[in-house]
């Protein structure tokens, strides 16, 4: 599953402060070479994987890609886990959210499950998805306690010049020295961006 995030809001910091710093740090993002054959591959899938996106766009109102970048980063393109968090759809989920979806018979389908992360993180039926805006909700989908540290989340920055080290190992640790191995949610974007296969 993700790296584990801290849950807790921006140390005073509003979303008009942090619009502006994604705006920058977006602008001036690279893919690290060392990394570019993986970005690739995340782009693959992402686009391998927009039909079975698509549904639970059409009935949530958030972009395919969103919901596809979730995915890889919570359930590393797992079908058969929560978006949520990576839990097994056997059962509702045991990290953090708990007990989602409230109404759940197992092995039930993905895509009510998605709708229900999309929902419960208060995305489903939003007018704003602008760059900002968008990178804001993929941070606040892993949480805001890397400002506290003075890193660049990983959740959207790793693979990219933004991000070298420090993350969260579990929920509410943090560790320095640790480097994140997944592709960020900012990165795999700006791969989506760089091929045309989105727009801002």
């Amino acid at each position: 599953r993700a790296d584990e995030g801290d849950g807790f809001e921006t140390a005073g910091q509003s979303y008009e402060e942090l619009a502006a710093k994604y705006a920058a740090l977006w602008s001036t993002c690279s893919i690290r070479p060392e990394w570019s054959g993986q970005v690739a591959w995340h782009r693959s899938k992402l686009i391998q994987f927009k039909p079975r996106y698509e549904p639970v766009a059409q009935k949530t109102g958030a972009p395919w890609w969103f919901i596809g970048i979730v995915h890889a980063l919570e359930a590393s393109f797992n079908f058969a886990a929560h978006l949520h968090n990576g839990d097994p759809l056997t059962a509702k989920t045991v990290h953090v959210p708990k007990n989602r979806p409230e109404i759940w018979n197992p092995p039930n389908d993905w895509v009510s499950s998605a709708m229900d992360a999309i929902d419960h993180q208060g995305h489903a039926n939003q007018s704003d998805w602008s760059l900002a805006r968008t990178l804001y909700r993929f941070e606040g989908y892993n949480g805001f306690g890397y400002y506290k540290h003075g890193v660049n989340s990983p959740y959207l920055w790793s693979f990219a010049n933004h991000y070298t080290k420090g993350k969260y190992v579990k929920d509410g640790v943090f560790d320095p020295e640790a480097v994140s191995k997944q592709c960020g949610a900012a990165v795999m974007l700006k791969a989506l961006v760089n091929a045309g296969d989105v727009t801002f």
